[in-house]
């Protein structure tokens, strides 16, 4: 697979691989622990060497699982994990950005994953009891500790970007994109250009609706993410259907998989994007790992980029909660 560079000088796989599916958030996991570690170690087998995790996701135990699995090709990988939440009794009990808490998960997060130095770490959300130059200041003093080797941002607005990249350089936004989840493109983007910072998408297939394996009828645990998702509602997930039916439609011409065509759109839209969909499957690493060398002609991505504004989206991205979070 080819690489793509993050920032000035993050060199990265052009896909990576979100692993919060692997302990949390999308229902039973058909596999064991084992099992998992042998999904990511195939990915990396894949070409797949950008992986994301998490301290809230488990909590911890993500990180455990990432940590065991790059243990061996340690070398070959970059991982990305985060900081930010107030984690009380195994839950989040909302933002922690204070510098002192960014150390000590720092230090946690180093144990958990084995490693020397964290290549990439985000602030997950932006705590606005914390003033982000405080943050980017507390990241910038860790990297000069030889503990982290790159700042992030997740889901952070324009503004919140630049004044964060004034005191120590972003060399990623983390936020959710795909083809149904439009965002990033009016601001985040565009400041990500200027400012010379990669950007991140993560649930680039639209939390499973874009492999084509998700319709009206399909039923979410009440634990499961989804069933949270006003956009995944029964009724809404109805009247979303016109966009993959579309997508599929391209991707039996292409002869590939919707989720490819997903992938490659967004690989398209900027030299700087990297998606990083999970799964629980070798085999949709494969799969996901192939968007890599699909053509996309400009008629196709003409098509697709008008998807949104000629068929509309049915329900939000996140609940009332999880909106009021997002584009600090």
């Amino acid at each position: 697979m080819h690489t793509r560079t993050l920032g000035h000088g993050l060199e990265v796989s052009a896909i990576g691989l979100g692993a919060m599916g692997m302990s949390m958030s999308y229902g039973p996991n058909p596999g064991s622990r084992d099992d998992m570690i042998g999904v990511i170690r195939h990915a990396v087998e894949q070409g797949v060497t950008f992986i994301d995790t998490a301290e809230v996701y488990g909590p911890y135990a993500n990180e455990e699982l990432v940590g065991e699995a790059i243990a061996p090709v340690r070398d070959q990988v970059v991982v990305a994990t985060k900081f930010g939440w107030n984690i009380v009794d195994g839950a989040m009990r909302g933002t922690d950005s204070r510098p002192e808490r960014i150390r000590r998960v720092a230090d946690a997060s180093l144990k958990r994953l084995g490693v020397d130095a964290i290549d990439l770490f985000y602030q997950h959300r932006v705590d606005p009891e914390v003033p982000i130059e405080d943050v980017a200041g507390a990241v910038g003093e860790l990297v000069a500790a030889g503990k982290v080797r790159h700042f992030g941002l997740s889901e952070a607005g324009a503004a919140t970007i630049r004044r964060a990249h004034a005191v120590f350089p972003v060399t990623a936004v983390q936020s959710e994109y795909s083809l149904w989840t439009r965002d990033p493109e009016a601001e985040v983007l565009p400041a990500c250009a200027e400012l010379g910072i990669g950007f991140v998408a993560f649930s680039p297939l639209g939390k499973g609706f874009f492999t084509g394996t998700v319709g009206p009828a399909t039923r979410f645990a009440p634990d499961e993410i989804r069933s949270r998702v006003p956009r995944f509602e029964a009724a809404n997930l109805s009247a979303n259907q016109a966009l993959i039916d579309h997508v599929r439609v391209l991707a039996g011409q292409r002869d590939a998989s919707p989720a490819q065509v997903a992938l490659a759109w967004l690989l398209a839209q900027r030299p700087f994007i990297v998606p990083i969909p999970g799964t629980r499957r070798r085999e949709r690493i494969e799969e996901n790992a192939g968007a890599a060398a699909l053509p996309l002609s400009a008629d196709d991505l003409a098509g697709l980029d008008s998807l949104v504004e000629r068929i509309g989206v049915a329900g939000n991205r996140y609940d009332d909660a999880g909106l009021r979070m997002v584009g600090l």
